[in-house]
């Protein structure tokens, strides 16, 4: 490996674990000896790295816009629809009902370790709280969901009975026609957002749940299906959250944001997180 300023290479790797940077070359190594190739350069390696963390930045902040709208849709829909703000306590609206009641409980356990100081107040003025059952007092949903985490929407959503309308108008205010769709993709996207959360890299990954091709779609979307390669590699992923960001806020700057980060790294070949030939045609990407 080539290194242009060792002193540079030494200060990375003291803070920067080899592990840690190992899958940023691994197509450099020669697959016969595990040797890196003629021509290896550390400064590529580190490139990819500081690629990989401002994609991750800006992904973070598109879940953020994801994961508000998602949790304002939710309570919206269905504290209308049944005129309670404890409808998450209701199992008939759910279809594996004990899944139901230990995902509230661990609502109710996340609520009660969050020091927000809503929270510390709720607990106060309700003597009879109690995280470990749904008996006594329990904050209405606005206020719960504000401590929920995106796994536990995604959850909740998906458990919700398949043919209930409520869970089919959520999907179409998300621009798809179909819940099952929308529940795929949300477990995609809760799957980056834990391995962003944890400052783990996209670079190179094989996501562990694969977003499902979607058939009828309201806004711009890809002119055909998404090949194996991009549901498994982020592209198909970052695709999803980038169409549902959309649907909830179409002026943000997620697409924009992403090209000019693909334009400042020219060199970095974009087809190992599954941005293929002509990614930039399809519509949603245009």
């Amino acid at each position: 490996m080539e290194f242009n300023d060792e002193q540079i290479a030494i200060s990375y790797l003291a803070r920067i674990s080899y592990f840690r940077l190992k899958y940023y070359w691994v197509d450099m190594l020669d697959n016969n000896t595990g040797h890196f190739v003629n021509g290896t350069s550390f400064n590529t390696i580190i490139d990819r790295y500081e690629f990989d963390k401002k994609l991750r930045n800006i992904l973070f902040g598109a879940i953020e816009i994801l994961e508000v709208g998602l949790r304002t849709k939710f309570i919206t829909t269905l504290s209308l629809a049944t005129n309670t703000g404890l409808w998450y306590l209701d199992n008939s609206l759910f279809e594996n009902q004990q899944f139901h009641t230990n995902l509230v409980l661990d609502m109710k356990y996340e609520f009660a370790r969050n020091s927000d100081p809503f929270v510390r107040q709720y607990i106060l003025d309700h003597p009879n709280w109690d995280k470990n059952t749904l008996s006594g007092a329990n904050p209405d949903a606005w206020m719960i969901f504000e401590t929920a985490t995106f796994g536990t929407l995604s959850k909740m959503y998906k458990n919700l009975l398949n043919q209930s309308p409520l869970k089919s108008r959520i999907a179409n205010e998300f621009g798809l026609y179909s819940a099952r769709e929308l529940s795929s993709w949300l477990e995609a996207i809760s799957v980056l957002r834990n391995i962003i959360a944890h400052h783990s890299r996209i670079w190179y990954k094989i996501f562990s749940k694969k977003p499902t091709n979607i058939s009828h779609h309201r806004n711009e979307w890809m002119h055909s299906n998404l090949t194996e390669h991009q549901r498994k590699r982020a592209f198909g992923v970052i695709s999803c959250l980038l169409y549902l960001c959309n649907a909830i806020c179409p002026n943000n700057t997620i697409k924009k944001e992403i090209k000019e980060l693909f334009a400042s790294y020219p060199n970095i070949p974009i087809f190992m997180i599954g941005f293929t030939r002509a990614w930039e045609e399809n519509p949603i990407w245009k």
